[in-house]
């Protein structure tokens, strides 16, 4: 998350802060998988930290000018480095890749030894300017396998009618790339928005609370645990093509909330104490809606890089202005929300994408499963830095 992903996310496996401006949600998977790189240890020209390798110190570049750079924070860097050389083999980092698999290839590595292998190869470029960064989370909710008042909500999956084809071939034609359709007669037209999905038939499967599944699509994905005790995943599958708008903006203007208590938590205590027709308004005028494939044996969350999301080193990106497996340095300070982290600053991996996610300067952070994490997503709309993680330029 995570918006609904274009997966999290997708699946995700790429919201919050923005909360509802917001919202990782997971591609769609890719079809190859996860690429692990043996250790390469014989090598010389990739040997860990060889005796006479560039010294770590005050170079142009050098992460350790980074505001937050300090030992605490190796754990992190470290999870977001092994992330990223997983994914596609390390695609953007080859032969740093190569290096860090063979520095891990011996036991016991210490945090101070990890830190000086992330001075001594890799080096931080800055991007100009200031955006804005939310926080994503993948949520766990209860489900039933009746519908009833409560649970009223079914799960649902990829329509049969749901195809995606170029936009030059809807009736209008539209300029995108990719859409989601229906066919009518000969032409393809936009596929139907939330409120005329609602009123379809639902042919019962697993039932929901409307707020939960509202925010399972936000989110891009979710773990759903039934009466009978058993815990399933349900994945984005695909979604309606619809525009994403937040729904934050809309209960503002209404009176609902005021305009810094728009977290994610009190947007669902207000969706779930106001169930119902008055409820379904509000989410009504979010057209986008997200469809899921359920995943029985799945256990962790995935995003659109098809690899697992490490919490607090994730984030999802505008995959027009980067590239997934990118490293970054993000320093994000806390914006008007109430409750809100007043700092976050470290090392990510570029592991998912959102439909909410737009821009050079935007980022999906990711936090991890369950409502811990999804109190501290909802609280997140940050002014954003941006730094890109690059192998270093030995001298």
């Amino acid at each position: 998350m995570s918006e609904i992903r274009p997966q999290i996310k997708k699946p995700i496996l790429a919201f919050f802060g923005l909360l509802l401006l917001s919202a990782c949600a997971g591609s769609p998977p890719t079809v190859e998988p996860p690429i692990h790189i043996p250790p390469i240890i014989n090598e010389p020209s990739v040997s860990p930290l060889p005796d006479d390798k560039p010294q770590p110190l005050d170079f142009e570049g050098s992460l350790a000018k980074l505001d937050g750079f300090s030992l605490n924070k190796v754990g992190q860097m470290s999870d977001a480095i092994s992330a990223t050389c997983n994914y596609k083999g390390g695609t953007l980092y080859a032969k740093t890749c190569s290096q860090w698999l063979a520095f891990l290839s011996v036991s016991s590595r210490s945090l101070e030894e990890k830190r000086d292998f992330i001075l001594t190869y890799f080096e931080a470029k800055p991007l100009e300017g200031e955006g804005l960064m939310t926080g994503y989370y993948v949520p766990e909710y209860e489900s039933r396998l009746i519908k009833s008042d409560e649970f009223s909500q079914v799960i649902r999956l990829r329509p049969n009618d749901l195809v995606v084809v170029s936009g030059s071939e809807l009736t209008p034609p539209i300029s995108a790339t990719r859409v989601a359709a229906r066919k009518v007669g000969d032409q393809f037209v936009p596929y139907y928005e939330r409120s005329e999905i609602e009123t379809m038939s639902d042919h019962g499967g697993i039932y929901m609370r409307p707020e939960d599944y509202f925010f399972m699509q936000l989110q891009g994905s979710g773990f759903v645990t039934n009466e009978n005790g058993l815990r399933v995943y349900a994945a984005y599958a695909a979604d309606n093509g619809r525009p994403f708008t937040g729904i934050a903006k809309t209960m503002v203007e209404k009176g609902y909330l005021k305009e810094n208590e728009t977290s994610g938590d009190n947007i669902h205590k207000w969706l779930r104490d106001n169930r119902g027709a008055k409820a379904t308004e509000v989410m009504n005028t979010n057209k986008r809606y997200a469809f899921f494939v359920i995943r029985p044996d799945q256990k962790e969350a995935i995003g659109a890089a098809n690899i697992g999301l490490p919490p607090k080193a994730a984030i999802a990106i505008d995959p027009n202005h980067h590239g997934l497996g990118q490293l970054f340095w993000i320093d994000a300070k806390v914006g008007n929300l109430a409750g809100g982290f007043p700092h976050y600053q470290g090392l990510v991996a570029a592991l998912d994408t959102g439909g909410a996610i737009k821009g050079r300067i935007r980022a999906d952070y990711y936090l991890g499963i369950g409502k811990e994490a999804g109190t501290e997503a909802g609280r997140i709309k940050h002014k954003l830095k941006f730094w890109i993680i690059q192998p270093r330029t030995m001298p």
